[in-house]
């Protein structure tokens, strides 16, 4: 009798289960390419949030997330031509807190990230991004629990989610480097801002995700500041003699002044059901830049500087398999992007002699067309193994403007990407990957439009973390 009564219990156990699970799941679908935790959905109308219990609850997500690679570069290659501005290689050189591969041991970065709910309104996120001589706040920001219909509001700084892989972090990745549109367009940290976001989940059973956001606007490659004020130049004599005998030039840089927000942008997603095992997300995006502004001091006593705005659009798709198999096995992934983007400049180039006088000034007007996409494909071949390859393309639209106001069509440039990765556990992962980068040619001062470079890739987590997408 009372093994009747047990199973009896036990089942009446798992269909109750059953029951809040669907219910649970009543309303519009989660995103199933996001499977980050934090990420919380929106309150629909009628839906009330689950209280706040005194525990663990309390306590943040900790995770820390290591990055360490070796490199070799067969050529010491440019920017690809008509993208040089705020760069000084193609793979993310010579910046303080870049994500790039510099030729190498390097430590690329050690990722603190700490995630939690703070009350029944609110949750938190912040990642904190460490090097062997940075220390920078890549992420901080709260969102909202418990707005109605479908609205969400998130607060501070933040990664943008225009495109799909622009709010992804460095070990989200599925190559050692990121493609080259989210480089040379967003910058080496991507389209990462101070500002608010607003976003709304329509509720309807296909998943719809629609979203603007108001931001300072400071990224080097849409929406880049300088402001006005003093530029000095300092020119080395023939002798390279140092102290009192170097020419000093002091000019103003004549750019304007903007308090923020400077940069708006929005977004649209849509993810359909096609089946059990498939998942496809489309999008579409785009943004404007209320100044772009870039420099460039020569030490001849030449100062020239761009001063304007800016606007970008494009569309992103995503598809998933999920090939059920052992550790990945038989998963296949493949995502593309492509944006496009014109900054409309007032170009002003002065010359000055030492001591701060001016000698002539020239100027003009200037509207550069670019492009650029990537696709790529991840496939897992064996248990805990996957193999990838990416195709990366800069400037079908290319034209711009060389030295003092001459318009130049750049010309298109190439890389092909190749990759295999290891996983032992879902907490490590050790990764090969070449990379052929294929220039576009012009007398731009390169001893080579074409090379190699060759990533070796050891990365951990330690602590809570994400999910893995399938």
């Amino acid at each position: 009798m009372l093994k009747k009564y047990g199973v009896g219990l036990v089942l009446a156990g798992m269909v109750a289960a059953q029951v809040g699970a669907e219910e649970q799941d009543a309303g519009p679908r989660r995103d199933p390419l996001d499977p980050l935790p934090y990420r919380m959905r929106a309150l629909q109308l009628g839906e009330r949030v689950t209280p706040m219990t005194a525990g663990r609850e309390f306590n943040p997500a900790i995770s820390v997330i290591f990055d360490f690679t070796y490199a070799y570069e067969t050529e010491d290659l440019d920017a690809p031509p008509g993208f040089e501005w705020g760069h000084d290689h193609g793979h993310g050189h010579g910046h303080d807190h870049a994500h790039g591969i510099e030729e190498g041991f390097q430590l690329r970065g050690v990722e603190l990230t700490l995630t939690g709910t703070i009350d029944p309104y609110l949750d938190m996120s912040t990642t904190i991004h460490f090097t062997d001589h940075d220390v920078e706040v890549e992420e901080a920001y709260a969102t909202t629990r418990m707005l109605p219909v479908g609205f969400q509001l998130k607060a501070g700084k933040f990664l943008s989610d225009v495109g799909y892989i622009n709010k992804q972090h460095m070990h989200d990745w599925a190559f050692a480097d990121q493609p080259w549109m989210r480089e040379f367009f967003f910058g080496d940290e991507g389209l990462n801002e101070l500002g608010v976001q607003l976003s709304w989940l329509p509720p309807t059973e296909t998943y719809i995700r629609l979203g603007v956001e108001v931001m300072e606007g400071e990224s080097e490659g849409i929406a880049n500041y300088i402001g006005n004020g003093h530029h000095e130049i300092v020119t080395i004599l023939p002798d390279n003699t140092q102290g009192p005998e170097r020419n000093r030039w002091r000019g103003d840089k004549g750019l304007q002044e903007k308090e923020g927000p400077r940069l708006f942008t929005g977004f649209a997603k849509v993810a359909p059901d096609i089946g059990r095992n498939h998942a496809i997300q489309l999008g579409t995006f785009g943004g404007y830049s209320r100044v772009m502004q870039m420099e460039e001091a020569h030490s001849s006593g030449r100062l020239e500087t761009w001063d304007g705005d800016a606007w970008f659009a494009g569309v992103d798709a995503v598809y998933k398999y999920d090939g059920a198999g052992v550790m990945g096995q038989g998963n296949f992934v493949l995502q593309g992007e492509y944006l496009y983007r014109q900054l409309d400049l007032d170009y002003r180039s002065q010359q000055f002699e030492s001591f701060g006088s001016l000698i002539t000034t020239d100027q003009n007007s200037q509207r550069w067309k670019q492009d650029g996409l990537y696709v790529q494909g991840i496939y897992g071949f064996w248990p805990r193994w996957d193999a990838g390859l990416r195709l990366d393309v800069l400037g079908l639209n290319n034209d711009g403007f060389e030295g003092r106001g001459t318009p130049e069509d750049f010309g298109t440039s190439y890389r092909y990407t190749g990759q295999i990765a290891y996983r032992p556990t879902e907490f490590s992962m050790i990764r090969a990957q070449a990379g052929y980068m294929d220039l576009a040619h012009g007398d731009h001062g390169h001893d080579h439009d074409d090379g190699w470079l060759f990533v070796l890739q050891f990365s951990t987590s330690l602590g809570v973390h994400g999910a893995h997408a399938f």
